[in-house]
């Protein structure tokens, strides 16, 4: 009778150590599955001419913040500007220009303090290797017949651009002769195509190509002052993990990367 009782209360003990250990077991699962949830999703929207750089630091920022995950949406300022505006779920905003950015500001959809002319850029002409075309005013040449720019209305490159060809007189006999883009980066693969006899677009954009090669820089007081702000988005669900990156971008770290793809720092 002993031996049967002490059998049966080790059957007991195992059952509860079995049940015990599943649930364990389960509320580890249960955990681990939460901290997957809880990685959190961080929208920019960024000016095309930021790709490279931004790609790069998003590499470094993930492996510092491993809860992090970088989505990029990058596409002409003007373009982004108009998304933000129309609700686009957006954390932060990197604009190719200030009056994008101000536009956001004005219409109180980002706060001015949360906000930081961080770059500069120059603006240059661009030709295919074999091109003989050493200046602007050899656009003028019969044998120039396509010139790539980003649509002024909404590229902030294909604006400055319309600026420095207006400040040099050359807009009025070159109109004939522009086919617009989307971004600054679809002006580069026209001229890398060999689509258009030249292009113009941001120093950062020319040095990444090998198939052009940088005819001239536009001086800088023939356009307005190339300058990319940032700011949060007020609308942000992700308001400290957005500080924080925004933080981040303004580091020594990010600082060198885009250093290292041409831009200036203000």
């Amino acid at each position: 009778m002993n031996k049967y009782i002490f059998r049966v209360t080790c059957s007991i003990l195992l059952t509860l150590l079995l049940v015990i250990s599943t649930g364990c077991t389960s509320t580890n699962k249960q955990e681990k599955t939460t901290a997957k949830e809880e990685k959190v999703e961080l929208t920019i929207s960024a000016a095309a001419s930021l790709q490279d750089a931004l790609k790069e630091i998003q590499t470094q920022y993930e492996k510092k913040e491993q809860n992090i995950k970088l989505s990029f949406n990058f596409d002409g300022s003007g373009k982004l500007q108009q998304q933000i505006e129309q609700g686009a779920p957006v954390d932060l905003f990197f604009s190719a220009a200030e009056d994008k950015f101000q536009t956001l500001v004005t219409k109180g959809l980002i706060d001015q303090k949360e906000g930081k002319n961080l770059l500069g850029n120059e603006l240059v002409l661009v030709v295919p290797k074999d091109s003989n075309l050493k200046d602007f005013q050899s656009l003028k040449d019969e044998q120039v017949t396509k010139i790539a720019l980003g649509t002024p209305e909404s590229v902030p490159a294909g604006k400055y651009a319309k600026e420095a060809l207006t400040h040099l007189n050359l807009w009025n006999d070159l109109q004939n002769k522009v086919v617009y883009t989307k971004d600054v980066r679809q002006v580069l693969t026209y001229v890398e195509t060999g689509n258009v006899n030249a292009g113009i677009v941001y120093k950062t954009d020319a040095l990444i190509s090998k198939k052009v090669k940088i005819a001239t820089t536009a001086q800088a007081n023939s356009h307005e002052p190339i300058r990319y702000p940032l700011g949060i988005v007020k609308a942000t669900k992700h308001k400290k993990e957005a500080t924080a990156f925004y933080e981040y971008l303004q580091s020594k770290d990010a600082i060198a990367i885009f250093k290292k793809y041409g831009f200036t720092v203000l």
